[in-house]
């Protein structure tokens, strides 16, 4: 077990700043926990507190049922993981020393802790070959790899993440929120992860501790009941006035309707004859969508503009995992009008309308309602039955 409980836990600091007030909070073993707020809501505080880094003003804080206060803080953060942006890395040690770092300190040879930092580059998803290289010879994403695997080395039950990913570019980032969602599916840690993002909370988090301003804690919950009823209006204003667009992301689009999209390959462009308000969807050899074009691109193809000139991109892709929230932004980013589903692959399956992802997030409701009204009155049939 390794479940982490705050007791009213404050910090306040001397010149009289409540970084953290009154905080009870019950982490369960295993779980993906993301603190999030604004800057300055006591979030990296408290994460912080855990591994003794700050010293509460107050209050107890307990892993796996024992008081931190009383434990060697070296012995602490020796079972504890932590990465904080950009990787936090020795510059003049290599990515495989980097990794060995904890293991070495804890006791291990340096032999055997290099050894096992091979295999957990491979659980990360890195090449080996990048071993022997030294930090500043890697790429953003790849040192927050390198952070996240040097976490793991010893393989503790806890990890801490202090805003690990914001300092890298979106399309990075995902891939780190997918990978870190993949590691844990393998690994069960308990992890606590600080972020100011409600969408990277909304994503990786099992639940989401909200944090406002002096470090109060305003909800605690799964992220789905987060955006469905935030408990304050704080939670409210700070998740977004697009909560309920969040809140698709929850809800499968497995019988959302897939439908021909008329195609044709780069080369058959010119000889498309279309309509005002038609449009055809461009794609490689594989079936792999390249652009859409309507009447305008093909006349513009014919007098010679280059294809790549005359095609709309194609807005957001809809994948075989995807939600209602990712059906419903494929179909409102593409030109026209027509979402784009595509297979792990990346070849097109079909197309995905806007009318018919609402009509789906409609039905879902409705057997909601319907399974709660079978709940209550099953409830209500019971207490009777009690009552006799």
């Amino acid at each position: 077990m390794s479940d982490i409980e705050f007791r009213g836990v404050s910090k306040t600091y001397p010149d009289g700043t409540h970084a953290v007030t009154d905080l009870d909070l019950h982490i369960e073993s295993g779980s993906f926990t993301v603190f999030v707020g604004p800057s300055g809501c006591g979030k990296t505080t408290s994460m912080r507190m855990i591994n003794r880094m700050i010293q509460p003003t107050t209050g107890t804080i307990t892993v796996a049922g024992q008081d931190i206060s009383t434990m060697d803080p070296v012995r602490l953060r020796l079972g504890i993981g932590y990465v904080i942006q950009s990787g936090g890395l020795l510059p003049h040690r290599t990515v495989l020393d980097n990794v060995a770092t904890v293991p070495v300190l804890r006791g291990d040879s340096r032999r055997a802790a290099r050894k096992a930092a091979l295999e957990v580059l491979d659980r990360v998803g890195l090449d080996r070959g990048l071993a022997q290289r030294y930090p500043a010879q890697l790429s953003g994403g790849q040192q927050q790899r390198v952070g996240v695997a040097r976490a793991l080395a010893a393989d503790p039950p806890i990890l801490l993440m202090d805003e690990p990913f914001s300092a890298v570019d979106p399309v990075v980032r995902a891939e780190l929120q997918s990978e870190m969602r993949r590691l844990q599916a393998e690994l069960h840690k308990t992890i606590v992860f600080v972020t100011h993002d409600i969408d990277e909370a909304i994503t990786l988090g099992d639940r989401l501790a909200v944090f406002g301003r002096a470090g109060v804690l305003q909800q605690y919950d799964p992220p789905q009941r987060v955006l469905a009823g935030p408990a304050t209006d704080f939670v409210a204003e700070f998740v977004g006035r697009d909560r309920g667009y969040r809140g698709l992301s929850f809800r499968s689009a497995d019988d959302v309707p897939l439908h021909d999209i008329p195609t044709a390959t780069a080369g058959a462009v010119g000889a498309l004859r279309l309509e005002r308000g038609d449009w055809v969807l461009v794609v490689d050899e594989a079936v792999k969508p390249l652009g859409w074009v309507d009447l305008t691109a093909v006349e513009a193809r014919r007098a010679g503009t280059p294809l790549a000139d005359c095609m709309s991109a194609g807005g957001s892709l809809f994948t075989p995992t995807g939600d209602l929230r990712q059906a419903l932004d494929a179909a409102i980013s593409s030109p026209s009008g027509i979402g784009v589903a595509v297979d792990d692959s990346g070849r097109l399956r079909g197309g995905v309308l806007a009318t018919e992802v609402i009509a789906q997030l409609a039905a879902q409701r409705d057997a909601e309602d319907r399974e709660r009204d079978r709940l209550a009155t099953e409830q209500g049939a019971s207490n009777g039955d009690g009552k006799g």
